[in-house]
Formats: structure tokens, C-alpha cells, sequence
């Protein structure tokens, strides 16, 4: 959210009319990438490359957009959701049809994993944003609404992208799909703005600046500074858009020494601007919960993020299934997280949950089921596994709702920005770890291992470091008068 925020949360009217937009939106930008491991086995038989290089294709396709989180939060906080949607829509339906011509998995990296990449991470933060913006008191089941579209997306284009590519083959299915996203655009028309963005605000005063200057001209002792009035009269700031226009004004002929000092001073706020924010990032980072929910979310987007990718190629690999089913594991894994994010986003909601120990449950379940993966032998058993790691994997919808707890409304967009860009490194390494791991054992089992520890090994972390006992420490130590016994020693070493 931006520092523009002028105007309460609806909770419900148009609210509504942009959750269903939103969902949409996520639903045409996340189906192909999310039922990316349809494609994954087409490609390694298209492309005789390793399982660790052709993984970087769906590695990227979800870690590029999360990891430029930062870039893509400050978009919409500058140019407001409809703009962002509109753009995102070219990049990810050019980046699908792109790919339908790729000659390598080299060209398919760049046009499949980036394009297609910052196009989802463009989508991801526009409705994300705009539904906190709209939503206050339902702000848990507004985002998981808004985010079941990715798995509602994966779930149908899972199916669809198998048929399209028995009766169009590959290429033809990646056209289809890429005119499709094209409905991007049509659901931005929906995104009115509750406040508006920050550059229009800007250029909005740098304009009627502009006309005060020319129709009124300044008198000559304006031009003149004294110590404690230099900031109103200096001028050249109102031009400039990325600086609010309100300080100065526009010397006329024999003003070159003052708009040389006018320059300095707008180079001079800029920098304490980038400075202010550095340090506000600083901030965030030695906050103990939020650097336990990044490091956390990397860990969990390490290790939870393979099976969407691998999941059809392990069955296959183990001779469970000669070919993909019609209904394939990565569409159990996108409905089940469907139906988490929902049963999440509206526990999250009650009271009586603290919404930290609950995504930290979540990170336990699903790390659990990944180790029991190498041990299941049959197809029912994967099943199954898939439907838990899915309905655990819900948990991206509480990541908005949780930062909005630690950091307050305000510093959302920052703050995601940075949480996001942890979940995209993460999910980036991910599937070339495992597809390494498989070209170096010619087996997945060691691979999951490896994943199911360190998603379990990130619940651990969150839920210590989230534990009350912390904060009691902390507020014995300001006051030394009283002694306090802690037991988060104790149970950090027990765990």
C-alpha cells in the first residue's frame, strides 16, 4: 500500500466485482506455469536435454516473478493495478506464443521461464494489492478467494494443455494457451482504483504547478534565498515527476547559479529518499518474526515447489504410468491447493488462530509428506500425497494476511516485495536442485529426502522464533530489576 492511502476499505460492493476480476487475472496468468509439469516431459523429449537444465524452464517461469517482487510492487504502487494488468497480459500471452517457436531449451528459458515470469510476478502483485486495498475486515477470505484462481488455472489447463498437445502438438497448444492470456487486458477494464497511484498523483501537482508559473509570474525578490526560506523559492523540482512538486519555482533569465542549486538539492532528496528506504528495508530485516517468515518461505518454496514439476516424471520414472492421465497429479496438486487456500484464508480470519503457527503447521504437513514420496510405490499412493502437498501449499494465501500482521498496512507492498523475492529464490533453485540430484543418482528419492528436510526444517524456524517466550526475554532485559526465567532455550535445544 501506498502513502497515498486516503480512503477506508469497502469490504463488499465493487470489492467483490474486483475479487472476481483478480481471480481471473491469476487464473489466466498462473494456469500454464502452475501445470507446467505437463509440459516438462514434452520438452525433454523435444529437446534431449538433462532434467536439471530443462527444470530452469518452470524454475524461472514462478521464481523470476517472485523475485522481482520489489520491482513489481513498486509498478503497481506507482502506476496503479489496471496499467500493470494491461501490461502483463502482452508479456505473458508474447511469451507463450514466443515459445511455441523455441528452437532450444536455451530460447525456451528466456521466453517461457522470464517473459511468462515477470508477467505472472506483475499479475501476482497487482491483485494482490489491489484486494488489501479493498478489503479490511474479509481480508483473509478476499485473498484466498482471489488466489485459488492459480490453482483453479493449474487444475483445467493441466487437462487442457495434455488434450491440446495430443490434437495441436506442442506448438499449437502454446499459441492457444498465449491467445487466451490475451483476456489479461479485459480483466484489468475491472480495476478501479480506490486511491490513486502515487506518479499520477505527482504529475497531477507537477501540472498545476506548471500552470500557476504561467500565469503568474514570480516577483523578483522570490528569486532571492535566505537561510530559513530557501526550500519554498528554490525551482526545477516542479519538472521533475518523481519529486513531489510543491517547494520551488522556476527562476526566469539570470537564475542558472540558483537552478544549479536547485539540481543539487533535488539529487540531494533523492538520495535521502533511496536512503530512507534502505534503512526501512533494514528495519524489516531485523524484525525476528519477518526474517523467520523469509527465511521460512525460501526454505518451503525449496523444497514444495518440485513436485508440481517432477511429480508426473517420478510415476513415470518408477513405471507406475506409461503416459500423463487425464486427470494428472499436477491438477490434484492445483485443486487441493485450491480448497487450502480458501480453508486457510478463512481460519486465518478467526481470532482464536494465530495465523504465524498456522502457516508454520502447514510448512510440518507438507515437509512430512514430501519424505514419505520416495516411500510410496504405487499410483494411489502418490495420489494421495499430491492432495496433501496441494492443500498445505494453500498456505500462499495467508503470506499477505501474515505480513499485513507483522509490518501493519502501510508497508505491505514493501514488505511482500522482500518476502517475495525469498519465495522466488527459492522456488528458482528448487527444480534444478532435484532434476541435478536425479542426473547424479538416477533416482528421485534422495531428491525428495532433501526436500521434505528443509520444508520441515523451515516450519521449525518459524514456529521458535515465533514463540511469545521471546518477546518476554526481551522485556526483562530492559528491565533488570526483575528476573525472569525463559524456557526458549530449553525448547530450541529440545527441538
Amino acid at each position: 500500500m501506498s502513502p497515498h492511502t486516503s480512503k477506508k476499505a469497502l469490504d463488499g460492493g465493487w470489492g467483490w466485482v474486483i475479487i472476481v476480476a483478480c481471480f481471473m487475472a491469476q487464473f489466466l496468468a498462473y494456469g500454464s506455469p502452475q501445470s507446467v509439469g505437463v509440459l516438462y516431459p514434452e520438452w525433454l523429449h523435444a529437446f534431449q536435454e538433462g532434467k536439471g537444465m530443462t527444470a530452469w524452464v518452470g524454475s524461472l517461469v514462478s521464481g523470476v516473478g517472485l523475485i522481482a517482487s520489489p520491482v513489481c510492487s513498486a509498478c503497481v504502487d506507482n502506476f496503479g493495478a489496471r496499467p500493470v494488468t494491461i501490461f502483463s497480459g502482452v508479456m505473458v500471452a508474447g511469451g507463450l506464443m514466443l515459445s511455441a517457436f523455441a528452437p532450444n531449451v536455451q530460447f525456451l528459458i528466456f521466453s517461457y521461464g522470464i517473459v511468462v515470469g515477470l508477467g505472472c510476478g506483475l499479475v501476482y502483485a497487482a491483485t494482490l494489492t489491489i484486494t488489501c486495498q479493498y478489503f479490511d475486515k474479509r481480508r483473509g477470505l478476499a485473498l484466498g478467494i482471489v488466489t485459488t484462481g492459480t490453482s483453479v488455472g493449474g487444475f483445467l489447463y493441466a487437462t487442457a494443455q495434455n488434450e491440446l498437445i495430443v490434437l495441436f502438438g506442442l506448438e499449437g497448444c502454446l499459441l492457444i494457451i498465449g491467445a487466451l492470456a490475451l483476456n489479461l487486458m479485459a480483466c484489468a477494464g475491472f480495476m478501479r482504483p480506490l486511491n490513486m497511484p502515487g506518479y499520477y498523483l505527482k504529475q497531477k501537482a507537477a501540472m498545476e504547478r506548471t500552470k500557476e508559473q504561467l500565469f503568474k509570474k514570480p516577483p523578483a525578490d522570490d528569486l532571492k534565498t535566505t537561510p530559513g526560506t530557501g526550500e519554498k523559492n528554490l525551482a526545477v523540482k516542479d519538472h521533475l515527476i518523481t519529486i513531489d512538486a510543491k517547494d520551488i519555482t522556476t527562476p526566469d533569465n539570470k537564475g542558472e547559479f540558483m537552478a544549479g542549486l536547485a539540481i543539487v538539492k533535488i539529487i540531494k532528496k533523492k538520495r535521502q529518499a533511496y536512503s530512507k528506504y534502505m534503512h526501512s528495508t533494514a528495519d524489516f530485516l531485523h524484525d525476528r518474526n519477518f526474517m523467520a517468515l523469509c527465511i521460512a518461505i525460501f526454505l518451503f518454496s525449496l523444497g514444495a515447489f518440485p513436485p508440481v514439476l517432477f511429480m508426473e516424471d517420478v510415476a513415470q520414472s518408477e513405471g507406475l504410468i506409461d503416459e500423463v492421465r487425464i486427470i494428472p497429479l499436477v491438477s490434484i496438486v492445483a485443486i487441493t491447493t485450491g480448497v487450502g487456500k480458501l480453508t486457510l484464508g478463512m481460519l486465518a480470519d478467526m481470532r482464536w488462530i494465530n495465523s504465524v503457527f498456522l502457516y508454520a503447521f502447514t510448512l510440518l504437513g507438507t515437509g512430512t509428506a514430501l519424505l514419505l514420496i520416495p516411500i510410496s510405490k504405487s499410483y494411489v499412493g502418490l495420489q494421495v500425497l499430491s492432495a496433501v502437498v496441494g492443500f498445505f501449499s494453500g498456505n500462499w494465501s495467508l503470506t499477505s494476511y501474515i505480513t499485513t500482521k507483522i509490518v501493519g498496512l502501510d508497508k505491505l507492498t514493501q514488505a511482500h516485495g522482500i518476502l517475495m523475492f525469498f519465495g522466488g529464490f527459492g522456488i528458482m533453485l528448487g527444480p534444478p536442485v532435484v532434476g541435478w540430484f536425479f542426473d547424479w543418482t538416477q533416482s528421485y528419492d534422495l531428491a525428495f529426502y532433501f526436500s521434505g528436510g528443509s520444508v520441515l526444517l523451515g516450519g521449525v524456524t518459524l514456529f521458535l522464533c515465533a514463540l511469545p517466550c521471546w518477546d518476554k526475554k526481551k522485556s526483562d532485559i530492559d528491565r533488570p530489576d526483575i528476573q525472569y526465567a525463559s524456557n526458549c532455550d530449553k525448547v530450541a535445544s529440545v527441538a
